[in-house]
């Protein structure tokens, strides 16, 4: 990047990076519309991380449907045998 090369080779060298991200910048670095091509880049991470999370929220609510019906009927149970165990005393 010093020498005045491009930042998509280097990127690429490194291997942390999703090829997307390469091939935008790439093409960003080709056409001198880096800083579009930058922003396409973020807007595609942001539908992705939307999408994420709409995935794990739908799974998480009927989880937490499912733990909150079992602390309830935990409840219920332990009232009733309760009720029960007073029948049960001698007087």
């Amino acid at each position: 990047i010093k020498r005045g090369r491009g930042i998509a080779r280097p990127l690429k060298d490194m291997g942390r990076f999703p090829a997307l991200s390469i091939h935008l910048i790439t093409v960003g670095e080709e056409t001198g519309k880096l800083d579009d091509m930058l922003i396409k880049l973020a807007e595609a991470y942001e539908t992705d991380l939307r999408t994420s999370t709409k995935r794990f929220v739908s799974l998480l609510e009927p989880a937490l449907i499912l733990i909150m019906g079992a602390i309830v009927g935990f409840i219920v149970l332990s009232m009733l045998l309760a009720i029960f165990s007073i029948n049960e005393i001698p007087f």
